[in-house]
């Protein structure tokens, strides 16, 4: 493990603690199988399943951001990590396996700061592609409320176009 950066991350994230520590991991191993590096722009994009502390090394180590459009949030609750490099092509997803329930927080995170990542990880083939380039959108004001939203995050509403805060879906329940 590298000293240097885990305090990096750490530093950005608040606290050490096994969540920074599952996605410090994540991101090395995704650095090894994929040759990645700092990614100042979008050649290397992660698609994180979960909004966990482990993002934050994620971000740290890979580059990936959501600012940036190279860091995008699948919500399925797994503890998976996807990445792509664009350049080659290449892709790994990295899936945390079951841990013991019988550590401490201080023996967790120690464990998955020092075992092997084979012991830690799973190591598949994404279940998805490689999403697209970030785009940039027109700002359209709502008509409602006065503020400005991207244009394809907007709705008609009884013929006004409208924000998603002030747009009541309607659904039968299907």
């Amino acid at each position: 493990m590298e000293q240097e950066l885990w305090e990096k991350c750490v530093r950005f994230h608040g606290h050490h603690c096994p969540g920074l520590a599952i996605g410090f991991r994540a991101a090395e191993a995704g650095a090894l199988k994929l040759g990645m590096k700092f990614s100042p722009d979008e050649q290397i994009v992660c698609v994180t399943e979960n909004d966990a502390c482990g993002v934050d090394a994620v971000q740290v180590i890979t580059g990936c951001t959501f600012g940036k459009g190279n860091l995008l949030y699948r919500d399925t609750g797994k503890m998976a990590f996807t990445f792509f490099q664009r350049s080659s092509g290449e892709k790994i997803r990295i899936v945390l396996k079951p841990l013991s329930k019988e550590m401490d927080r201080k023996e967790r995170q120690d464990y998955i700061l020092q075992a092997p990542l084979e012991e830690l990880f799973v190591f598949k083939e994404p279940v998805f592609e490689l999403p697209p380039k970030a785009r940039l959108f027109t700002t359209v004001i709502c008509e409602h409320c006065g503020e400005g939203a991207a244009e394809h995050k907007m709705r008609l509403k009884e013929g006004k176009t409208v924000c998603l805060d002030c747009f009541n879906d309607y659904s039968r329940g299907w």
